[in-house]
């Protein structure tokens, strides 16, 4: 069956999932976890709540859907999303959004997902991340599927062919939508950028006709914008430690990053979900060759995404204590102002090293965003 050549990536079917759900359950982690979600309920109830989940959407909608807003509520002043109406809920589309956190982003778009009534998506989750059974357990059972990271250029392109396939199947057989993200890891810098080698990717299962191929993927930019970004500190102490030698990942760093993203404030939350990108709108490109045609869609989908974005106060207060400026005073108050520098000593007070370009890259992260977005 076709479907067995995907059995290296793929989400867990209904049939895998009670036996997920009990592995779960068992976990000696699941505790803690439940302590944060579930905070006054005993665990042998919830521990029986999972153990009574028999599908992939019982799954989604009792225990992921609730998990998450519990995450809202707990770490957000408020979250919009705006958009969807503008898809058919009949059509299956491939979201392409940029990247600051590594597990809300597209978590994010399945609560609105629900909350519309629309189906949730597939979600890609990189190799690096999916270690340990608890996790693996938990993102496969709510549609996640695996992105091989690493490896030679030669195992890069098959593992690339062979996720581009999957992808199209997953869209055009299976009739599910899916989430990535514009790049391999969350941005540090604050610049939104689509890879290139992305889009390529999209096209290696398509066909000669590189438009036709892409075109039928129906691809959806998506713009999230959180007004503190999560992990903000550890992006700019990450680039600080680059700047001499290649970073290199502690153990459990991205564990450590996941739950820093879940629980840390994040003030207000927005996400813009741009029209698709239409086949009469790519056929501008038609007498492009390949390789500028990979790079238009890669532009255009940019262009969506900063159209969509959503600059918060902190963006503003960045780009002036960055430049020293005023250029940008009516947008926040002087309390705004004292209250986001007292927030950037902590965070960055606590790292050995030249505080002053730990403090640059760290204002970098929100103030890159106000030239790039800004609108035309």
């Amino acid at each position: 069956m076709e479907e067995q050549m995907y059995d290296d990536l793929r989400p867990y079917r209904d049939e895998e999932i009670p036996a997920a759900m009990h592995r779960i359950a068992d976990h000696p982690s699941f505790q803690s976890l439940c302590a944060y979600l579930y905070p006054g309920v005993p665990l042998a109830a919830v521990q029986q709540q999972f153990r009574n989940i028999r599908t992939v959407r019982q799954f989604q909608l009792e225990i992921m859907d609730k998990a998450i807003q519990t995450i809202v509520t707990k770490s957000m002043r408020g979250f919009t999303c705006h958009g969807l109406e503008r898809l058919d809920p009949e059509k299956r589309y491939l979201f392409v959004s940029n990247h600051r956190d590594i597990l809300l982003d597209s978590a994010l778009l399945q609560i609105a997902l629900v909350a519309r009534g629309m189906p949730t998506t597939e979600i890609t989750f990189g190799s690096n991340l999916m270690q340990g059974q608890l996790v693996i357990d938990i993102g496969k059972s709510n549609k996640m599927f695996k992105v091989i990271r690493g490896g030679n250029p030669r195992d890069f392109y098959h593992h690339s062919v062979h996720l581009s396939h999957y992808i199209r199947h997953t869209l055009l057989e299976k009739k599910e939508s899916v989430w990535i993200a514009q790049r391999n890891g969350r941005t540090k810098d604050g610049h939104d950028a689509t890879d290139q080698g992305l889009v390529k990717m999209f096209s290696l299962s398509g066909g000669p006709d590189v438009l036709e191929g892409l075109a039928q993927l129906n691809i959806v930019p998506v713009a999230i914008s959180y007004q503190y970004e999560t992990c903000d500190n550890l992006k700019a102490r990450e680039l600080y430690l680059s700047r001499e030698q290649k970073y290199i990942k502690a153990p459990g760093e991205d564990l450590h990053s996941i739950l820093a993203g879940v629980t840390e404030e994040k003030g207000f939350v927005h996400m813009e979900v741009m029209p698709p990108l239409e086949r009469t709108e790519l056929a501008r490109f038609r007498q492009l060759e390949k390789n500028e045609v990979i790079t238009a869609i890669a532009r255009l989908i940019d262009q969506r995404i900063y159209q969509g974005f959503r600059l918060w106060n902190t963006n503003y207060i960045a780009w002036d204590m960055l430049y020293h400026t005023f250029d940008y005073a009516d947008r926040y108050t002087s309390e705004e102002y004292r209250a986001f520098a007292a927030r950037m000593h902590e965070r960055i007070g606590c790292f050995e090293g030249n505080q002053i370009e730990l403090m640059d890259l760290f204002l970098k992260i929100y103030a890159n965003p106000v030239g790039d977005h800004k609108p035309d």
